[in-house]
């Protein structure tokens, strides 16, 4: 039995910072462990320019210890009024990493959204041109839609003709949720890869239910079926270069989670890796480990591999139940549970 595991220093390649007082509390969580991370920019105002890129990465600096080795990598958020020079400036400039796509009012923050991705096209072509990826929440919105059945749908309908009829632009379908997607992705062409998060392989739609309403288990997309947990799971620990980490680790104060209209997110940034690791380890991949959390992504985005190295033991990682106090009180992904592997430097 493998009780140690060193690779190296991986890389989240979706995750959200949040803003002010919250960015304060959770962007150590994330640097400790990972050497960049693909920030998200549904902020308030959304982050839809260099210069408000530019300063929202300040402010995440700003929020960490002066010697933290962690380099945020900024997106811009998409609208109907996309400018595509300016975001191929931003790009060369070293601004933005990607683009993201949320389409209006699928997830927290996103009624700025695309109405029409298809009305964006002159921005894939520019994009496609200079090799900048598109990050995609991928869901429709359509009300007579089953909310389970959203991501299936949007595959479907939309992912599928993007691929046929944008053919050179790297796609990245984030957080997936489905066998439907899983699928695809594998057996799409090589500009496409996927995303996927600790809560997507661990837990499935019983979890929403469990003794009652379980806001904590609550995220967009929402978790499935057992079905498609497993499949999911399995294109994780399948050593498929199409597949890596993207926690969306996505904090909520307590009060805003158990509400009466609970936000949509699962902070589990504190112990990532762990919950990861915890899945290889159980799925008997832990060879598969350092290429799914930090090979696949880098090559994806053709960023280097990065340079130092992390180092796991078996041990027991109690996961306290709730991580700070007051208006940054934060129930943590496991709250109150004990994982079985600690990440040691």
């Amino acid at each position: 039995m493998t009780d140690r595991i060193t690779i190296r220093r991986p890389d989240d390649w979706h995750v959200h910072l949040r803003d002010g007082a919250m960015l304060q509390a959770v962007a150590a969580h994330t640097a400790r462990q990972f050497a960049r991370a693909i920030v998200m920019p549904n902020l308030t105002p959304p982050v839809t320019d260099a210069a408000a890129a530019v300063a929202y990465r300040e402010r995440i600096m700003a929020a960490l210890p002066a010697d933290a080795d962690f380099t945020p990598l900024m997106t811009c958020y998409l609208t109907d009024a996309a400018d595509a020079a300016a975001i191929a400036d931003a790009h060369a400039a070293g601004v933005f990493t990607a683009c993201k796509l949320y389409p209006a009012h699928a997830t927290t923050n996103s009624a700025h959204g695309v109405t029409d991705i298809f009305r964006l096209a002159p921005v894939l072509e520019r994009m496609q041109a200079i090799g900048m990826p598109l990050l995609i929440h991928g869901e429709v919105t359509d009300r007579d839609i089953d909310i389970f059945d959203r991501e299936a749908v949007f595959v479907d309908r939309i992912l599928s003709r993007l691929v046929r009829e944008f053919p050179a632009l790297k796609i990245v379908l984030e957080h997936i949720t489905t066998a439907e997607a899983a699928a695809f992705v594998s057996e799409g062409p090589a500009t496409l890869a996927a995303t996927i998060t600790p809560q997507h392989l661990i837990i499935n739609r019983n979890a929403l239910f469990d003794g009652g309403l379980r806001p904590h288990a609550y995220c967009l997309p929402v978790v499935k079926r057992e079905k498609h947990r497993l499949a999911v799971r399995a294109a994780a620990v399948s050593g498929s270069p199409k597949f890596f980490l993207g926690t969306d680790s996505a904090p909520h104060v307590v009060g805003a989670k158990e509400s009466g209209c609970g936000c949509a997110g699962i902070f589990n940034a504190p112990f990532a890796l762990e919950a990861y690791l915890r899945v290889f380890d159980q799925e008997g991949a832990l060879d598969k480990f350092e290429a799914f959390v930090s090979e696949n992504g880098a090559r994806f985005y053709g960023l280097p591999l990065n340079a130092g190295t992390i180092t796991l033991v078996r041990g027991e990682t109690p996961v306290p139940t709730i991580i700070g106090q007051g208006d940054t009180a934060l129930v943590p992904f496991h709250a109150g549970e004990t994982l079985g592997w600690r990440l040691v430097n």
